[in-house]
């Protein structure tokens, strides 16, 4: 074998399966060697008692871009990311929604050279517009977004928009990620709590209510069953909607589960005293050590199958700008999310192998960038993460990278670090520090034809 571009060297291979002391070789971008023995390189890099995860595959972001970019912008965004150990992103904005074609071509045309990460963009689905999805599809975006309760401007599906909407992702080979919150009962929850004038935080529990999300994830898990569809319930936020992922899937539902951190770590009485800095939907739902307990053994045990951030930022200024009714849902999450799975291994929830599993392996599976993203094999795309499982850090809001600037976990204390990140075998950040390089790649979904791969040029 002829010399390497990069060998990282003496560290600890991690994957769903296991771990060993291997070495990491690098040519053009891929991987070509994983074992002993390699051969020289031009760069070696020393990764001894550290761990060598690959990338992070964060398969829901908002980056605003282009729509809100006071809000966050592709280039800080993925600045986080890469600092954080995400190498893949799966974008949606619902400031200006990818509808159509000619949507995703200007995006992607706005996107050139203004990401330091590789990235899919997904589509949101509209309501009496299922014909569409063939389209977009063979276009090569990643998912479709789909609300079932008009949210951030998008309308939401009911039952029956809902079933066209998956029938036609069936046909056409798909997937979806369903938003599931019942629009008829946060319409009457909402009415309600504004003929009484409340503004405070605790309208956000009773608004977004459990049962909204029960109604609604229950409905979309059946129909997902009943169409044959393929998709993924996002941020289940309880484990009663976990329940319900778990019942279709075993009567054969190709159903995926989304968990996020803020339904682990967030408590539901935080939005009391934290008001709009607790404003996302569904809301925090664990009231108790043992409902986080809860939600780590479903997803240490497959029942919640992946894990992304929904990072979806506003600043503090955004935040404070009108009342509890008026301002951004949304929490930002890409600086944060690795950090706290690495520390969920301290803390004796997962292992470092379900690390690599939640959040790089399982989710390229779902959304069809495997086995090129999310492994470290011969073959796949040099994204590694590189990991001091002992250094400890505390998470502040100065260190944040996006343009948020805070983080709903300031103030905690977290184990295990991200030391460096490389995409496709480039160093892209090191101890914190982004390179800020642009070199990210648009990839295109799985359903791409070989018109539109020529088109928009993705990998």
């Amino acid at each position: 074998m002829t010399d390497l571009d990069l060998l990282l060297a003496g560290g600890t291979v991690v994957s769903p399966g296991g771990r060993s002391r291997l070495d990491v070789g690098v040519r053009d971008g891929v991987v070509v060697h994983v074992g002993p023995g390699a051969p020289s390189a031009r760069r070696t890099v020393d990764a001894s008692g550290l761990f060598v995860l690959p990338g992070g595959v964060d398969t829901h972001v908002h980056l605003m871009d282009p729509g809100s970019p006071e809000r966050e912008d592709f280039p800080t965004g993925t600045s986080a990311a890469a600092a954080s150990g995400v190498t893949t992103i799966v974008e949606h904005s619902h400031g200006t929604p990818v509808r159509t074609v000619a949507d995703l071509r200007g995006k992607v045309h706005h996107l050139r050279e203004r990401s330091n990460v590789d990235y899919g963009l997904a589509a949101h689905a509209w309501p009496g517009q299922a014909s569409d999805v063939a389209g977009l599809w063979a276009a090569g975006v990643t998912f479709f977004k789909v609300f079932t309760c008009t949210t951030h401007g998008i309308p939401g599906h009911d039952a029956a928009r809902l079933r066209e909407h998956l029938t036609a992702t069936a046909q056409a080979g798909a997937v979806s990620l369903l938003h599931c919150e019942d629009e008829s009962l946060t319409e009457a929850a909402e009415a309600l709590l504004r003929a009484t004038g409340r503004t405070d935080g605790g309208i956000l529990p009773d608004w977004r209510s459990r049962d909204a999300e029960l109604v609604a994830a229950a409905v979309a898990a059946l129909l997902v069953r009943r169409t044959g569809a393929r998709a993924t319930l996002a941020h289940v936020s309880h484990p009663e909607v976990a329940g319900y992922v778990a019942r279709e899937r075993a009567l054969g539902a190709a159903l995926h589960a989304e968990g996020c951190p803020q339904y682990f770590l967030l408590r539901e009485d935080e939005v009391l005293d934290e008001g709009a800095l607790r404003k996302f939907t569904p809301p925090a739902r664990a009231r108790t050590d043992d409902d986080e307990v809860e939600m780590w053994r479903l997803l240490r045990g497959g029942t919640l199958t992946h894990m992304s951030s929904d990072h979806a930022p506003s600043t503090l200024e955004q935040k404070r700008a009108g009342d509890i009714w008026n301002v951004h849902f949304g929490l930002p999450g890409l600086d944060s999310t690795m950090s706290l799975l690495l520390d969920a291994v301290a803390r004796g929830h997962l292992s470092y192998e379900d690390v690599t599993r939640v959040y790089s392996e399982r989710p390229a599976q779902v959304y069809g960038l495997w086995p090129r993203k999310g492994r470290i094999a011969v073959g796949s795309d040099a994204d590694l993460v590189l990991v001091d499982p002992a250094a400890q850090r505390t998470l502040r809001d100065e260190d944040v990278l996006s343009k948020a600037g805070w983080t709903p976990f300031a103030g905690r204390t977290v184990r295990g670090r991200v030391v460096q990140t490389y995409l496709r075998g480039t160093l892209v950040a090191e101890e914190g520090r982004p390179q800020d390089a642009r070199t990210g790649r648009l990839v295109l979904g799985p359903g791409a034809d070989a018109e539109h791969r020529r088109a928009l040029g993705g990998d």
